[in-house]
């Protein structure tokens, strides 16, 4: 049985437009080399050169952010799902009173 794997809308040009794609079960960190060998690229947009989870993508592994967790090195079971998710930054400051 395999994982299934979330993809936001900016990373399913990685994937050929597919928002979920399967993997084998492992580690995150082998959910995402796996990801990464079958979709070429999408590794270097979820891990940052230093090996780390970048800094505005989030993780979740079922329900549990996997920075609470074990990082890369949660468990990743057979049926589980992986959702990838973007931190969502911004807006503007709204005067007061309005």
């Amino acid at each position: 049985m395999s994982v299934s794997v979330r993809i936001p809308t900016i990373l399913r040009t990685y994937t050929g437009g597919s928002a979920e794609v399967t993997a084998e079960p492992g580690t995150l960190r082998e959910v995402i080399a796996g990801l990464d060998a079958a979709y070429p690229g999408i590794g270097g947009r979820i891990i940052d050169d230093t090996g780390n989870l970048r800094r505005f993508v989030n993780v979740y592994v079922g329900e549990e952010d996997v920075r609470f967790a074990e990082g890369l090195d949660t468990q990743v079971a057979a049926g589980s799902r992986v959702s990838v998710i973007p931190a969502v930054a911004g807006g503007a400051d709204r005067p007061a009173g309005r």
